[in-house]
């Protein structure tokens, strides 16, 4: 059956990008109903809309509609889902105490279904004691809400307050209308990300390209399926998930020895992170100082770091799942065939990081899961999301064997 959602636009600078937000709903066969504040429509035309939903916009508490013999009445029984975004610190404000002086406040009280709010604002605006503590009011009474993302903002200021990316609205729209099932609960399950850093001096440091943004997503798969997390991550901008347990690293020893003493506690591990095979064999103690004329060389000797996953692997306790990524450039089946069996793994996650799509700092991979019993599955271009999900849906499927 077709699921019915209502996107509530207010008037904000970021009501243009929810044209994307309905595009992608309605590609995806998602049934969308748009209404606008009076604010919004002066940011983006229900023209727009009305093209890309396939319907009528409403915006008019007075106008008449056959659909329905009381509009907000008819729309609010409807809705699989209310989701207003942007949402205005002014709406907000409204949705606290009850005002329904236009068409969306009086859809948002009389709707059962549930609402997800998702603030678009100054910084100045969203952080203001009045703003926070009505949002802590609607939190208490059910309403979901998602964090702002910090950014530079339309006024000039640089802060959080940014509608956050389309991609991750719509996401949380699908695990709302399609809750993700609980079968991690009960289950504790480490996993690393990011990437080690092995220290040159007290200034400078060797890393890798790798930006965390797969480990990251396999950590909140999990968390949206009832598993506590532990997410042990190396360098990365991305904020860690609510509602896990955080263990910041620098390097591969330090990751290595936090892992290791984790090891027993856990049901299930996943190696995600773009773990650093070298590092400096001494680190200077003080900044290494170059020659104004820039002459000089420096000759680095470096020597292997722990390789985390072999040495979790030696001590793999019976009935625990271990999972590894093979991340190559060259021969990449026959690479991660040989990771899978050297490091005792009971799957890898193999991808060629030279194509397209699919190597460092980009939002989607393309994979291929390689099972100890032989199965090979390959996967088309996916989110890295969406490979969050193939990896733990295999994970359940040999706990359940």
């Amino acid at each position: 059956m077709t699921k019915k959602v209502g996107i509530g636009i207010t008037g904000g600078i970021a009501a243009y990008k929810m044209a994307d937000l309905v595009s992608k709903l309605k590609k995806n066969d998602i049934e969308v109903i748009v209404i606008m504040t009076e604010a919004a429509t002066r940011f983006i035309t229900p023209l727009t809309f009305r093209t890309l939903s396939g319907r009528e916009v409403l915006h008019d508490l007075w106008e008449q509609h056959d659909e329905w013999k009381v509009k907000h009445i008819g729309v609010a029984e409807e809705l699989d889902l209310l989701v207003i975004a942007p949402a205005s610190a002014d709406f907000i404000a409204k949705m606290t105490y009850g005002l329904a002086d236009d068409l969306l406040s009086t859809i948002v009280l009389a709707t059962t279904a549930p609402v997800l709010v998702v603030p678009s604002m100054n910084t100045n605006m969203y952080l203001n004691p009045v703003t926070q503590e009505n949002i802590e009011k609607l939190i208490s009474r059910g309403y979901r809400f998602m964090d702002p993302d910090t950014g530079l903002l339309a006024c000039g200021v640089s802060g959080q307050g940014r509608l956050p990316e389309i991609e991750d609205i719509y996401e949380q729209i699908i695990n709302l209308l399609n809750p993700p099932p609980q079968d991690l609960q009960g289950k504790r399950l480490m996993v690393n990300a990011g990437t080690t850093c092995e220290d040159i001096d007290p200034v400078r440091f060797i890393a890798n390209r790798g930006t965390g943004k797969m480990g990251y997503c396999i950590a909140e798969e999990a968390l949206k399926r009832g598993a506590e997390v532990i997410l042990v991550s190396g360098r990365t901008h991305l904020e860690p998930p609510p509602g896990l347990e955080f263990i910041p690293v620098w390097g591969a020893e330090e990751m290595c020895q936090v892992m290791r003493e984790r090891q027993a506690d856990c049901d299930i591990i996943i190696g995600a992170a773009a773990v650093g095979d070298f590092r400096v064999a001494q680190a200077a103690d003080q900044k290494i100082k170059k020659t104004d004329d820039g002459s000089q060389r420096l000759v680095l000797e470096l020597v292997g770091t722990p390789d985390i996953l072999k040495t979790l692997g030696a001590s793999k306790q019976t009935g625990q799942i271990m999972v590894g990524f093979a991340a190559e450039t060259e021969d990449v089946l026959n690479n991660a065939k040989k990771k899978l069996k050297s490091k005792n793994l009971d799957f890898v996650v193999a991808n060629d990081v030279t194509m397209e799509g699919a190597g460092f700092a980009c939002d989607t991979n393309i994979v291929t899961l390689i099972s100890l019993d032989g199965e090979v599955v390959s996967l088309p271009k996916m989110s890295k999301q969406e490979v969050a999900r193939a990896i733990i849906d295999k994970v359940v499927s040999l706990l359940n064997n």
